[in-house]
């Protein structure tokens, strides 16, 4: 899976504030990120933190025959695993061209300084030798891979103790640590990386970049140096040039960082040795109930909870009592309405409007009905002044009345005529009434 890439704004948004000395972290130029190392049950784990950067080294031993060219050296083997647990962008069984380049960076700082004394993993003269195998796990990547992988495989071998062995004859016996204590590794010094991150092509300078501004970044310089100020390996990637000026201050500001971290990784080797040897939990057993386990966690913000209750107290006596809630509140202003629960929904501005429109309807029906009233009581007085027998029929749906006078064989023609005004009075009635 490929990284995301950033877009225009982000990225001038970075370079606009590295050139107003300004980090995302609120860090200065030259400040590192929060270190914390810890280490685990067994001897030779160690985890760093770096910010939100989260290394884990695993150092173990095992006995095998020595190289032919050098039958009295023990082998120093190292490995670096990116998983993607700690970025969607590595890929699982898989060395990508940034593992490659951690690996030999590692191997040059730790291997090629000499800073282990490898005569002394011998056992037997160009039989058994020890071969150290240092295990680098990426839990969480933020920035700066580097240095939390030396910072954490330095820390591991120093913590590491390898078995006791006992030679008799031709017989090599190990014995576990039961029976005898195991033995540190014996280290001369202790070289640190320290990246140093280049923009706008060498004018400004960032140690400890984060994942964000190593985006950004024209050029890489890494630093081994330990606290003798004894520079152990340097490597320069991205392709630009660097005056001999700059790498000066780069080594100067090394110097001062690698005796900050070599004090911090000697301090948390004391205390380790000093909870193991009081027989407290130590390691995985200690990180359960203190939740170190996690990778990402949020820091406690403390809070002063001393005179709480008493203050509490305090606030609700001097505090009035709560005004009693009306359940429906009269509205004081036409146009503001109320909705809420137990109340009436009113709308001032509409109730009025319905009500005048009810008033103008009423109106207008009793002035309909009465011109009604008025039409049908005509016709009905002129057919009473004719005389004759009325039949009236009435429905009860519609409520129309139809008057017919029945017919006389003496006067057919003057009955039809009548019949043909009763008609035009009933369909000029349902006119009306529509």
């Amino acid at each position: 899976m490929k990284d995301t890439p950033l877009s225009n704004c982000e990225r001038d948004f970075l370079l606009k504030a590295i050139e107003e000395k300004k980090r995302l972290d609120g860090r200065q130029t030259y400040d590192y990120r929060k270190m914390k190392i810890t280490f685990g049950t067994d001897y030779g784990c160690c985890f760093v933190d770096l910010g939100k950067t989260r290394v884990m080294a695993q150092v173990s031993c095992e006995l095998v025959a020595p190289k032919e060219n050098r039958p009295n050296e023990g082998i120093m083997f190292f490995n670096i695993e990116l998983s993607p647990m700690a970025s969607p962008a590595f890929e699982q069984g898989r060395q990508s061209e940034l593992s490659v380049k951690l690996n030999r960076q590692l191997e040059r700082c730790l291997r090629n300084s000499k800073c282990i004394d490898t005569e002394s993993l011998c056992v037997v003269s160009g039989e058994k030798v020890w071969q150290i195998r240092v295990d680098v796990h990426m839990l969480n990547h933020d920035g700066n891979l580097m240095d939390a992988a030396s910072i954490a495989a330095i820390t591991a071998l120093c913590h590491f103790r390898r078995p006791d062995v006992g030679i008799q004859g031709d017989e090599v016996t190990v014995y576990s640590p039961e029976e005898r204590d195991p033995i540190p590794l014996s280290i001369y010094h202790m070289p640190i990386s320290v990246s140093f991150s280049f923009f706008q092509q060498g004018t400004y300078l960032l140690v400890d970049p984060c994942e964000r501004e190593e985006r950004v970044m024209d050029g890489l310089l890494m630093i081994a140096m330990n606290k003798h100020r004894e520079i152990c390996s340097i490597q320069s990637s991205g392709g630009i040039m660097l005056l001999k000026e700059q790498v000066m201050r780069c080594s100067k500001i090394a110097s001062v960082k690698v005796s900050e971290i070599t004090e911090l990784i000697g301090k948390a080797l004391e205390n380790d040795k000093k909870a193991r040897k009081a027989g407290g939990r130590c390691g995985f057993a200690e990180s359960m109930p203190q939740e170190r386990i996690t990778a990402l966690k949020m820091d406690e913000t403390p809070v002063e909870m001393t005179d709480v209750t008493d203050r509490v107290d305090g606030i609700v006596q001097k505090e009035e009592a709560p005004p009693q809630m009306v359940p429906s509140p009269v509205v004081p202003v036409p146009g503001v309405g109320q909705v809420g629960q137990g109340l009436q929904n009113t709308w001032g501005l509409e109730e009025e409007e319905d009500e005048e429109e009810k008033e103008e309807n009423d109106s207008n029906g009793e002035e309909q009905v009465g011109k009604l009233t008025k039409m049908e009581e005509e016709p009905y007085e002129k057919e009473n002044t004719r005389g004759g027998d009325v039949v009236e029929i009435s429905d009860s749906e519609e409520e129309e009345v139809v008057i017919l006078h029945p017919e006389t064989p003496d006067k057919a023609p003057k009955n039809t005529g009548s019949s043909f005004q009763q008609k035009g009075a009933a369909t000029s009635k349902k006119r009306q009434k529509k």
